[in-house]
């Protein structure tokens, strides 16, 4: 068993978590650049608990400018275990109504302009994404959307676009007659690559504020409603993980998908090719299969 650390990286609407105790916000430099802000750490009800705004206070990034390499790897170098992120969306499904809660489960990546990898040339990695959250960590957010009385689907595919704009309505159609995504954001990808090569369990709490494009009432949506749900998710979303804690436990056994041993199999770059410069940048995130 090892202390548990939990990570929230916080999305729209999302910029604080007042309920942590001996709370502090610390500047954390990587070699990735610096995050998206200073990083709020605390702890609740005995865990130790950290916490990230996605966007920066004042949501001052846009999607595609999230510094995602230096998040992960910041939220590494402060001995997180598990990360919790929580984001906006849109739904592409009728039962997942503005105001619901989706654990998601499975991503379709459609980002094109990201830093996608820790790894690269001088040290080569490929990590398994098969199942790219954990499902013991999704379990316990679900848990805990249930027990704040939050209506909360689990399972659901995430369709990652790169924005800023919203989707037209021939794609926001295919998306979801073809593709069979069930709702879609800008941020969990490549946020949830980069916390599996960071061997971190990483569970998606998306919040959904509005159907998507396709909805042949999408067009009376008020951006003044968006707006208003957008708070009202994020009071849910503290109330989710004010329950956490108890949930999870300060101490934590190996994840029993592997989140924690992504790299047992994934270096391929020899011994002695690896480039020491960026074994370097490497430390944290690598660092137990390096040494």
């Amino acid at each position: 068993m090892t202390p548990i650390r939990i990570g929230v990286i916080g999305g729209s609407g999302l910029y604080d978590m007042d309920a942590l105790e001996n709370k502090h916000w610390t500047r954390v430099d990587t070699p990735w650049g610096a995050p998206s802000d200073d990083i709020l750490t605390g702890t609740l009800a005995g865990v130790a608990m950290v916490f990230l705004p996605r966007h920066g206070r004042g949501h001052v990034h846009d999607p595609a400018t999230v510094p995602y390499r230096a998040n992960i790897d910041a939220l590494k170098r402060l001995g997180v275990t598990d990360v919790i992120s929580v984001s906006a969306c849109g739904s592409f499904r009728d039962t997942m109504a503005p105001g619901d809660f989706v654990i998601v489960d499975q991503f379709i990546d459609r980002t094109v302009a990201r830093d996608t990898s820790f790894f690269g040339t001088g040290c080569v990695a490929h990590v398994s994404l098969a199942h790219p959250a954990c499902a013991r960590l999704g379990a316990a957010c679900h848990a805990a959307a249930l027990d704040a009385g939050i209506t909360v689907h689990d399972g659901g595919t995430y369709l990652a676009m790169e924005g800023p704009q919203f989707s037209t309505m021939a794609e926001s159609k295919m998306y979801r007659e073809q593709w069979g995504a069930d709702v879609i954001g800008m941020t969990n990808m490549p946020e949830a690559k980069l916390a599996r090569e960071a061997e971190l369990c990483y569970a998606s709490v998306a919040m959904v504020t509005d159907y998507d494009s396709w909805h042949p009432d999408h067009g009376a949506v008020e951006i003044t409603d968006i707006l208003r749900l957008m708070q009202s998710n994020a009071d849910k979303a503290r109330a989710l993980l004010t329950r956490l804690p108890a949930l999870l436990g300060a101490a934590r056994a190996p994840c029993p998908h592997g989140c924690d041993r992504a790299l047992d199999h994934a270096l391929m770059t020899a011994p002695d090719k690896r480039d020491p410069a960026v074994l370097a940048r490497l430390d944290a995130v690598a660092g137990r299969v390096l040494g």
